[in-house]
């Protein structure tokens, strides 16, 4: 198979970078995605809630990133106006609860709004990859089950190989490729994949610096049919010195399903220890004591980022998790200058590792691809 552009993984970024190549008239390109969906670290979570018609409806929670901010995220809002997707602020209203000692009952304190506005996807962040995928020009552009082993640079031809394996079957198969764009973390491209010739060591240690966004942490879902907290005057944000959540916020659906959403204290390498029960269990006792026996969900679901092979390394699974320096995205090494470009969420300049640097660091790489062809014709 032959392509004039490769995109290295189907998450946000990688998505949108198809959408925008083919604004820019290019066609002849393709993305590669190693798991069986797209999305990346964006993961719907979906629950049967009964809708205001009488018919039943899914609640879609994330599993991944859940906010974004319009007032310092102005492309990714404007994004969202062009596809139609709406939008709508996080819940604030009431007190929250702070749980500082397990034989103290929690104390409440009066909320306050966050500034600037944090708000909501209708339909989760999914719905945001699914409609640029959908307004593709083919569904054949996204290859899924198609990961990444090898990258190869061929100086007969100036091309780069690249060889993949299918992630549910045996087979392999080569694709011919003028330039590659990785939309995948740093961190995850120099672990799983090999470069021939080899990177720089200073690109690779670059890379290996790079902390990859969620990849250390855990959320942990409560759903429930109503927020009964609410009629209690609670926001449904709490904080706690004694975990093993010590953040929750109120992560319900309007006109949907009714949820708590908690961050993990428990560091990875302590999480990985015990089994998910035990940690749901953990969790269950958690808001009953802040919340009351009302707090024993319907359904609950742990997503632990750090043990997902896809996107997260040993060096991720020890990281504190915060947002790093972002590296280089243009390479310019050897044999590799000019031939791939960093493109995911890590690599943006401006929001690394959030929803909005996606599209930021989307953008940058392909308009300089674009730029580059143009002035090589």
């Amino acid at each position: 198979m032959k392509k004039q552009v490769t995109i290295i993984g189907a998450g946000l970024s990688g998505v949108y970078a198809g959408f925008l190549l083919e604004k820019y008239g290019i066609t002849d390109y393709v993305i590669l995605e190693a798991k069986d969906s797209i999305g990346g670290r964006i993961v719907d979570y979906p629950v049967i809630a009964d809708g205001q018609d009488g018919e039943d409806k899914n609640s879609i929670f994330d599993l991944g990133p859940s906010w974004f901010w319009p007032d310092f995220q102005p492309d990714l809002t404007n994004l969202l106006a062009e596809l139609g997707i709406e939008h709508y602020p996080q819940y604030e209203q009431g007190d929250t609860l702070i749980e500082r000692t397990i034989d103290q009952d929690p104390a409440r304190y009066a909320a306050y709004q966050s500034a600037p506005e944090s708000r909501r996807i209708h339909g989760g962040m999914g719905k945001i990859v699914n409609t640029l995928a959908n307004k593709l020009q083919s569904s054949d552009r996204i290859l899924v089950n198609s990961a990444v082993k090898k990258v190869i640079v061929q100086t007969a031809s100036n091309t780069i190989h690249i060889e993949c394996e299918s992630t549910d079957s045996s087979n392999s198969f080569t694709i011919e490729t003028e330039h590659v764009l990785f939309a995948m973390p740093p961190r995850l491209i120099e672990k799983s994949i090999e470069f021939s010739p080899a990177l720089s060591d200073a690109i690779s240690t670059q890379w290996q610096a790079t902390s990859t966004w969620m990849a250390p942490h855990a959320k942990y879902f409560a759903i429930f049919d109503k927020p009964f907290w609410r009629e209690q005057g609670l926001s449904g944000d709490s904080r706690s010195s004694v975990g093993p959540m010590v953040e929750i916020r109120d992560a319900s659906i309007p006109d949907g399903k009714a949820a708590l959403l908690g961050f993990f204290g428990v560091p990875a390498e302590v999480r990985k220890k015990v089994t998910e029960d035990e940690l749901k269990q953990a969790c269950r006792q958690q808001i009953i004591r802040l919340y009351g026996e009302q707090a024993i969900p319907e359904v609950d679901v742990i997503k632990d980022w750090s043990q997902d092979v896809w996107t997260s390394t040993e060096l991720d699974a020890q990281d504190s998790g915060e947002h790093t320096k972002p590296p280089i995205a243009f390479i310019n090494d050897g044999l590799w200058s000019n031939k791939i470009t960093g493109i995911g969420s890590e690599w943006s300049q401006r929001f690394p590792g959030y929803v909005a640097g996606a599209i930021d660091a989307a953008e940058v790489g392909v308009k300089a691809l674009v730029k580059k062809q143009k002035l090589a014709e």
